[in-house]
């Protein structure tokens, strides 16, 4: 079964603050209310691929939640990624039979500003290199707004490459074989890419490239991506997100984006 990118989770110190940033950057955004339980509360931006950025903060201490360490540690950033199933609970038995320890269906939700309560079940993943799952109860139009809202002043299109830093590449990949079925993996390469520091693999997520990225064996140009490693550990590294046809690559800045590292690259045209 197919899986493609559902969201990126932003994780923000203060919602309104990143709210308004992001809009000064040319985006729609769009408020998301609060999810069941109450800690946390978000805002959204839907893209034109179907995919969406998550603002995520915490209105509470909550160090049981899967992002409550890194809140109460000041972290803002990238902090999450979630693929969309048709069925979570399908997903999960398909990993376990190939020996990845998913946890799930486990039930989840959000009350939006509107009063429209929605309902989605989550597979959580049992390394922080791999996705969680989310997959609807309610209509997925209803979670992720359709129209209008998915029109961005900048430009913006959709997610064209996820990075995503892991420990080791070879591993990782083992890991998202047994997710997405070996034939998602199959052909896929572990490259070097000299004076960068890296070694990464590209799979296919529907229209957006999932890159996995390492150090690599060059202890200088490496350090940063091990720093990284050291402080916070794997997860998602950066975002290219499709610009208008022909536009010339242009990085976000971070004081905007609230340390979340973005370029924007030409889309289809």
């Amino acid at each position: 079964m197919s899986l493609v990118l559902d969201h990126v989770v932003i994780l923000v110190a203060e919602l309104e603050a990143a709210i308004a940033d992001y809009t000064a950057l040319g985006l729609t955004v769009q408020r998301g209310g609060t999810h069941a339980g109450g800690a946390t509360h978000n805002a959204l931006i839907g893209f034109a691929d179907g995919s969406y950025l998550e603002l995520i903060a915490f209105l509470k201490p909550d160090p049981a939640h899967r992002w409550g360490p890194a809140a109460q540690r000041g972290i803002e950033g990238f902090i999450d990624f979630a693929l969309l199933p048709s069925s979570v609970g399908e997903v999960v038995a398909a990993a376990r039979s190939r020996g990845l320890a998913y946890d799930g269906p486990v039930d989840s939700g959000r009350l939006r500003p509107d009063g429209q309560r929605l309902a989605w079940q989550m597979g959580m993943p049992p390394s922080r290199d791999l996705p969680f799952l989310c997959g609807d109860i309610t209509p997925r139009a209803l979670r992720v707004c359709e129209g209008e809202v998915r029109w961005h002043a900048n430009g913006v299109q959709g997610v064209a490459v996820l990075s995503v830093l892991v420990a080791n590449l070879e591993t990782s990949l083992a890991r998202y074989a047994a997710l997405l079925g070996p034939a998602a993996v199959q052909g896929v390469r572990c490259v070097g890419l000299p004076g960068l520091g890296l070694r990464q693999a590209l799979l296919p997520l529907g229209t957006t490239t999932l890159a996995l990225v390492s150090p690599g064996p060059d202890v200088q140009d490496a350090a940063p991506l091990r720093a990284r490693l050291d402080q916070q550990g794997e997860g998602v590294l950066g975002l290219s997100l499709h610009g208008p046809a022909g536009v010339a690559p242009l990085a976000w800045p971070r004081d905007r984006t609230h340390g979340a590292a973005f370029d924007t690259t030409p889309g289809p045209g």
